[in-house]
């Protein structure tokens, strides 16, 4: 019934935390590249320090969380639960729809919000292995395999 206001909810909310995120980060590039170094250089040694930056990672999540919200907006539309009329969702017309309205949005809209960030999580980090793999840093467990 109203399951995508969750994801809303919190693809709202990284948006506002990545737009911060990138500010600080354009900063910190902005006092790298003053002193002394070109904007390019900053760039490259940014990128090479901290792999990809937290602003794209936060792009991802964003990019993730919009996309299944339009996706299930649509879907409930298609089936006539969000109108383009006051109240919009059709369970708020009604207690009783409403309070099953408020308990899927507690639990499945929850859940798909929670799967959706511990995806990113975990895309997150397997990114951050890829890039210590590329600049030549070999993982604990591969060394261990090659001394053997």
């Amino acid at each position: 019934m109203a399951c995508f206001i969750v994801p809303a909810a919190e693809a709202v909310v990284t948006t506002i935390v990545k737009r911060a995120v990138k500010k600080k980060e354009v900063k910190t590039r902005t006092a790298e590249s003053s002193a002394e170094l070109s904007s390019d250089r900053a760039r490259e040694l940014t990128e090479q320090t901290c792999g990809v930056p937290l602003s794209e990672k936060l792009k991802w999540l964003n990019t993730m969380l919009w996309g299944g919200t339009a996706l299930l907006a649509f879907e409930h539309v298609w089936h006539g639960e969000v109108t383009p009329w006051f109240p919009f969702l059709t369970a708020a017309s009604n207690p009783a729809e409403t309070a099953e309205m408020l308990h899927e949005m507690a639990t499945s809209g929850v859940a798909m919000a929670v799967l959706v960030t511990a995806v990113w999580g975990v895309m997150a980090a397997v990114s951050g292995v890829i890039v210590k793999r590329s600049s030549g840093e070999q993982p604990a467990k591969a060394q261990t395999q090659e001394e053997a």
